[in-house]
């Protein structure tokens, strides 16, 4: 599978999974930057949401968890992360591990986007257009 087709498979399972809340287009360009591993430590986020919410015995709590709150929990985790490596500074080599995290795309709060839908296609690789009708407000 070529890299345009698994992004666009990655989009589709957070946009359409976000049919209930309105998703920005600050938010769907945020989900552009990151990369393969960002992108799967949010759908294993989701997915964890998902089974505990089974277990309790509320699947409809699961769909509170929409991209916003994905991207805020992502931000809240990796924030804590830096805090917990910056404390362990001590050790060698973890110096590395900071700089590491300040370029870290989970991190970027920054809401401002320059990019059209277009632009973004291209970035990504693949056509987001039909993904996007009807979601992004």
């Amino acid at each position: 599978m070529n890299k345009g087709k698994v992004y666009k498979k990655r989009l589709e399972t957070f946009i359409e999974g976000d049919k209930i809340t309105e998703t920005r287009v600050q938010d769907v360009a945020w989900l552009c930057s990151l990369s393969e591993s960002e992108i799967d430590m949010l759908i294993s986020l989701k997915l964890l949401i998902i089974k505990r919410a089974e277990w309790i015995g509320c699947k409809n709590l699961a769909n509170k968890f929409d991209l916003k709150m994905l991207r805020a929990i992502a931000l809240v985790l990796m924030e804590n992360l830096k805090a917990e490596v910056k404390d362990a500074s001590l050790v060698p080599d973890m110096v590395k591990s900071t700089a590491f995290l300040d370029v870290c795309n989970l991190l970027n709060c920054n809401s401002e986007v320059s990019a059209t839908i277009e632009e973004l296609s291209t970035s990504v690789g693949a056509d987001i257009q039909p993904i996007l009708q009807g979601y992004v407000y």
